[in-house]
């Protein structure tokens, strides 16, 4: 596979620290930089260090469940494309795929719900206009995309029948 059309919001490189006992990198990890993709998208948004400061409000993430699809070895470098797939007034629906930058392999995907937050009462908050309004600019963005397979998959083992 090939990177995707999604907007790059990080790259970076599989730090020593971050490879564990199979030799490539651990879980924990691909969750920190899914992570600090989702900081990096939402920034773009306007929901960054000033907002959250001055707001008072900030975003909580519900649920993120993570693709592993091929590994990654010590200092292999990477990128991560993010979109958001759909949005309300309190919360922001986004995926994004990390791929290997050299071989452009896609190595996981993260699916990641967040709600926006009043930081004072730890109560679910409406998104102001001007944030609103840029959210939907970059799900507008992203719309045309393709639909990634691994967004909104269940985890589980298939039933079996008894012969």
């Amino acid at each position: 596979m090939t990177a995707s059309p999604a907007t790059c919001v990080l790259e970076g490189r599989v730090l020593p620290a971050w490879v564990d006992y199979n030799d490539h990198l651990n879980v924990a990890f691909y969750v920190l930089a899914f992570d600090q993709a989702t900081d990096a998208l939402l920034a773009r948004c306007g929901v960054d260090d000033a907002y959250r400061s001055e707001r008072q409000h900030s975003l909580f993430v519900l649920e993120m469940p993570v693709n592993y699809l091929a590994e990654l070895a010590r200092d292999a470098p990477f990128a991560i494309h993010s979109r958001i797939l759909a949005a309300d007034a309190k919360r922001v629906h986004i995926f994004h795929e990390m791929f290997h930058t050299d071989s452009g392999v896609l190595a996981a995907t993260n699916e990641v719900m967040t709600m926006h937050v009043d930081m004072r009462s730890k109560r679910s908050a409406a998104f102001p206009d001007e944030v609103a309004a840029r959210i939907e600019q970059q799900r507008l963005h992203d719309a045309d995309l393709p639909r990634p397979p691994q967004a909104g998959n269940r985890i589980g083992l298939p039933s079996k029948t008894r012969s």
